[in-house]
């Protein structure tokens, strides 16, 4: 197909929060449409309405405007292929089984759960691969209209031929062939009417004309059925990318029970849309540059030589490193009104302070931010004077505090000028041979509670001198 009839979907079930897989598989939709000029569509598989936990999408949508992944087609945008949720598209579904039906390519099975589950454990115990003995593709015209005047349950089945392969391209994996007679006759609708993954997800692509299906590897054993679905209607497969499964460093597939594994976790805990989006495209790869916008991942990323390997491993430390990187170079108001919320719930009285004065701050500090919930931490010092009292100063300082106290203490009266206060303080350090790492360390102790932070001309700054002084004479007599 040429670049400018690119057109691939990110297909969610809204049964829960969006994990980092999804977003992946979004991002690297959304990349490979940019980079091909083509059409990114956003598709909501939300057929089991009991176990829809986020209607309408709203949250799928929100987390998609929130990591900057734009969609071209899709809910609250025109399209062609209008509806986007498959809810809406039964009478779809319902037209092409009928031509499925009228070409004799499908049957009905009228085998209960329980009937098929005992032939699976038979097989099982066999060493057999289970699946489907077509029972119901040998029933007669008469005994197929006996049962169905008795009401009874069925569903429709795949009649896959089992002398046929399937060929189908996959970037990461080449050339695939699906001998057909490994698989079984999938189910192409449940008992109650609806319509299963499977044949839902193929009427859609074929219909919305999906030339690309980027997708996880989890979903490499759905596409014989699916390729053969695309044969049974004469259709050009889509090219397919079955991508690496995500993984915690054990090796184990990501789960719930991983930090960072959903979404809403990895915004609770201050990492920023861009860092989160960044990581997800390089993981795994190699790149000369690795902290990257989504323009530069656009450009950066070669779709023509993706790996096959079945699994990447998530670093947390990595998403740390890059998410430090992209707050050192975030356009400061964004930062500030990125980080407002976590200050807020700390500190109310952040909401009465000024835009620009919250700024300074945040940009005085900003280089001891790993993630954005660390603000309300980093930032306590100015919201809360440090109590001191009651801590050992001797495990904290050095020996020579009293006597860097006595310096402080003469030339306090200079602190409403910051640069003159810390050169006399310095030379007077000097003369005595004190380390002048004893006398920063008495300092920042005295204005944060820490003796590692900004400089000391920022604290001041920031604090204010009439605060600044007040912190510092308040160690001061605790030294005498």
């Amino acid at each position: 197909m040429s670049e400018s009839r690119v057109r691939v979907r990110f297909a969610p079930s809204p049964t829960g929060l969006m994990h980092l897989g999804n977003v992946r598989t979004a991002l690297m939709n959304y990349l490979f449409a940019q980079q091909k000029n083509g059409i990114f569509v956003l598709r909501i598989e939300d057929t089991d309405p009991q176990r829809n936990f986020d209607p309408q999408a709203k949250h799928i949508i929100e987390d998609l405007k929130w990591l900057g992944l734009d969609y071209t087609e899709g809910p609250k945008k025109n399209g062609p292929f209008a509806p986007y949720f498959q809810s809406k598209r039964m009478d779809i579904y319902k037209e092409k089984l009928n031509t499925l039906v009228e070409k004799n390519l499908i049957y009905r099975c009228f085998c209960t759960t329980e009937e098929l589950d005992k032939k699976r454990q038979r097989q099982i115990s066999l060493r057999t691969a289970p699946r489907y003995d077509r029972t119901c593709l040998k029933l007669s015209q008469e005994e197929i209209q006996k049962k169905l005047d008795q009401k009874i349950p069925f569903i429709w089945r795949m009649n896959l031929d089992h002398t046929k392969s399937i060929h189908l391209k996959d970037i990461a994996h080449g050339d695939i062939k699906f001998d057909l007679k490994n698989f079984s006759d999938f189910p192409l609708t449940r008992q109650n009417g609806s319509y299963t993954f499977m044949f839902a997800n193929f009427v859609d692509d074929m219909v919305m004309e999906i030339s690309h299906v980027l997708r996880g590897e989890d979903h490499l054993t759905n596409t014989a059925g699916q390729a053969a679905l695309f044969q049974a209607f004469s259709k050009e497969l889509p090219t397919f990318w079955h991508m690496p499964i995500l993984c915690n460093i054990e090796g184990k597939k990501l789960s719930k029970r991983d930090f960072g594994f959903s979404l809403k976790d990895l915004k609770a805990a201050g990492y920023l849309p861009e860092t989160i989006c960044n990581y997800l495209a390089i993981i795994g790869g190699s790149f000369k540059k690795e902290v990257m916008s989504l323009e530069e991942l656009t450009q950066s990323m070669n779709f023509d030589h993706a790996h096959s390997k079945g699994q990447i491993k998530y670093d947390v430390e990595k998403l740390k490193w890059l998410n430090h990187k992209w707050i050192a170079q975030y356009d400061p108001a964004t930062l500030t009104q990125r980080c407002k919320p976590y200050l807020i719930e700390a500190f109310p009285q952040v909401k009465k302070i000024d835009d620009q004065k919250l700024t300074d701050l945040i940009q005085a500090i900003k280089t001891d931010l790993t993630t954005l919930a660390d603000v309300s931490n980093v930032l306590k010092f100015y919201f809360e004077t440090p109590i001191l009292e009651n801590l050992d100063l001797q495990a904290v300082l050095d020996n020579s505090t009293p006597q860097v106290a006595q310096i402080v203490a003469q030339h306090i009266n200079t602190i409403n000028n910051p640069d003159v206060f810390l050169m006399n303080i310095k030379s007077a350090a000097k003369q005595q041979e004190l380390k002048f790492k004893s006398l920063f360390s008495f300092l920042r102790f005295a204005l944060m509670g820490a003796t590692k932070g900004p400089g000391i001309k920022d604290l001041i700054e920031m604090l204010g001198y009439e605060e600044a002084e007040k912190r510092l004479l308040n160690l001061i007599e605790l030294n005498k």
